[in-house]
């Protein structure tokens, strides 16, 4: 099986329309936060849904830490996982995901519905949690909104497009699941994984 996207070039930068977050003339703002195109194929026999996930690996634990003046997040802090997107019950006859057709823009709140392929569910990513305590922003965050990595990070983020291929085509998690709730969901019948990952920062210190 294998995955690529037309969008950004594996372990290169992602272009920031496809982040949720981008340098603004008064500093940082909200980005175009529309997903990345993504295709695959060759998917072994016996393929009857996929699993699409998106997570950021590089998350700072210090969370007191993130944005604050003066203060510059180390490179070799512990990270930790940040969920940008959960998608699950995606047909067999499915081989790609256009650019913008699931997210186009920031939605305070979240987005409640989606869009996708016909009959995929998507699930709640980790700005859910992040955004609990702002009024303005505080909801249920369902599928994909993308990085927005803390401007004093000295470390690149990458952000992982993970495809699984199961051999069941219905995955038995609530209607408002998470990433964590998927991975055990589908413990003992995924076939095939695939992988792509971009890059991302804000920090202007950080280079490729």
């Amino acid at each position: 099986m294998h995955i690529r996207s037309d969008s950004f070039e594996h372990r290169q930068r992602l272009p920031a329309e496809f982040a949720a977050g981008q340098a603004t003339a008064d500093g940082f703002g909200f980005a175009p936060n529309r997903n990345p195109h993504l295709a695959w194929g060759d998917a072994p026999a016996g393929t009857k849904s996929f699993v699409l996930l998106c997570i950021d690996p590089d998350v700072p634990t210090v969370a007191e830490m993130v944005g604050k003046p003066g203060v510059l997040i180390p490179s070799g802090q512990p990270r930790c996982d940040f969920v940008h997107w959960a998608m699950v019950d995606i047909g067999a006859g499915v081989s790609q995901i256009v650019a913008g057709s699931c997210s186009d823009g920031v939605v305070p709140h979240g987005k409640t519905r989606p869009s996708g392929p016909a009959g995929a569910r998507q699930g709640l990513n980790d700005y859910t949690g992040w955004f609990a305590d702002d009024a303005s922003m505080a909801g249920d965050w369902y599928g994909f909104d993308g990085p927005f990595p803390p401007p004093n990070d000295l470390r690149l983020h990458r952000y992982f497009f993970r495809l699984f291929a199961l051999d069941i085509d219905h995955l038995t998690v609530p209607d408002r699941f998470t990433a964590a709730q998927v991975f055990e969901a589908m413990h003992g019948h995924v076939l095939d994984e695939v992988s792509i990952y971009a890059t991302y920062s804000l920090n202007p210190q950080v280079k490729d």
